[in-house]
């Protein structure tokens, strides 16, 4: 087996937030976001480390390049792979989405929504349907593949990029990201989410969407 240089060696870490917790208040509140990212975000990735640890040819590999050939990955680890690399990329993902005032008025995304839905109440329509359909824990993603955009559920930490997807837009409902709130009601969450949709990130991602992760 070839012995790689430490400096090859990719120690999976918390990425920047970019933002303070308490910067989505009133929708999302600031106890969950510290807990969110502190706690379930690095739990994701210590597990992820450590499951990588007997495997260092797979340790030079980031989360994406990882998660799209799940089926190379030794069934010993594979089921670790799939749940903690997946919450790793899902929730780096995700972070980035989330701001206030960035309104999706005039983008090329809305143009796009507008042409596959017919209007952007009609996509947030369709889009809080899957959110409120889903059982259990899991996403809902706004994904692209060959032009052609969709709304799909994954369960627990699935993830579209697994399957050949690229991702846009992607909403976590795994209770955590909202009982503190909400309790029960994921309704209201959904609703609530639509208010720090960061559309200037999900239109740079739709723009580049002929790139791969």
């Amino acid at each position: 087996m070839q012995i790689l240089k430490q400096e090859q060696i990719i120690k999976h870490q918390l990425p920047e937030l970019g933002y303070a917790y308490n910067s989505l208040e009133p929708f999302i509140d600031t106890k969950t976001m510290e807990i969110h990212y502190t706690k379930h975000h690095q739990a994701y990735i210590d597990k992820l480390n450590t499951a990588l640890e007997p495997y260092p040819e797979l340790q030079k590999k980031s989360a994406p390049a990882l998660l799209k050939n799940l089926d190379s990955i030794p069934e010993s680890i594979k089921a670790a792979v799939r749940n903690h690399g997946g919450g790793h990329f899902n929730h780096s993902f995700f972070w980035p989405l989330l701001r206030k005032n960035t309104p999706v008025t005039g983008k090329d995304i809305e143009k796009a929504i507008t042409k596959k839905y017919g209007s952007y109440e009609n996509f947030r329509q369709e889009f809080t349907k899957a959110s409120l359909s889903l059982f259990g824990s899991g996403w809902v993603w706004l994904t692209i593949d060959k032009g052609n955009l969709e709304i799909i559920q994954t369960n627990n930490q699935d993830t579209p990029i697994s399957s050949g997807k690229t991702p846009l837009l992607a909403i976590d409902l795994w209770e955590h990201s909202y009982y503190l709130k909400h309790q029960h009601k994921r309704a209201s969450y959904v609703e609530d989410f639509f208010n720090v949709i960061n559309w200037n990130k999900v239109n740079e991602l739709y723009i580049n969407s002929n790139g791969k992760f």
